[in-house]
């Protein structure tokens, strides 16, 4: 899909490779998301499911569900390699698939437009600060675009000072302006929603 985008600094660059998530690939998901699938159990399924669904679910029911989805050719995400090892992901589908985000006081519809929604990134911690999740967003508008959507929605957060990586896993605010995208919505001081017309 994208091949061969350069990020990082002017000391530190490295090509990354940029495919969507596939049956094929799922083996190089589960390295990357390690056996916390990410963080805390979630294998990416948080946004598709309500609290009582998520706790029961967390950790293997999550990863046999994520690897249902995306084994029954179900657009999902993208992964990113660097050297042929998965160093990225992006959660990308159409927004109606995200019930979390549908009943979300937050992040609720702003209308009733038909857009795809990228909901989640990990980047390898030993990648991090290098362009990795910025390159998987412009591959994800790319994606977007070739599957047929007309808008292209994110739920960034807009950063305090110090934050962990834990809590930027929506993205960050700044890289959604850079990719050209623009405020739509704000419900709460720190997380806008951000959109792209394809």
């Amino acid at each position: 899909m994208t091949r061969g985008a350069v990020v990082g600094d002017s000391l530190d660059l490295m090509v990354l490779s940029i495919v969507p998530a596939t049956d094929e690939n799922f083996a190089d998901l589960e390295l990357l998301f390690g056996p916390s699938g990410a963080y805390s159990g979630c294998w990416c399924m948080w946004n598709r499911q309500t609290n009582t669904e998520f706790g029961e679910n967390v950790y293997e029911p999550n990863r046999r569900a994520l690897e249902k989805l995306i084994a029954n050719g179900h657009e999902y995400g993208l992964l990113a390699y660097a050297d042929g090892r998965p160093v990225g992901w992006a959660a990308l589908a159409p927004r109606a698939e995200y019930s979390r985000l549908q009943r979300s006081p937050v992040n609720k519809p702003v209308d009733n437009k038909e857009v795809w929604s990228v909901t989640c990134f990990v980047v390898d911690k030993h990648h991090r600060g290098r362009g990795v999740a910025g390159a998987l967003l412009a591959a994800a508008v790319t994606r977007a675009r070739q599957a047929g959507a007309t808008t292209l929605e994110g739920y960034p957060v807009a950063p305090e000072a110090e934050m962990a990586d834990t809590e930027v896993w929506h993205g960050v605010e700044s890289m959604f302006q850079l990719a050209g995208f623009t405020e739509v919505a704000r419900r709460k001081p720190r997380r806008p929603i951000y959109r792209l017309d394809l």
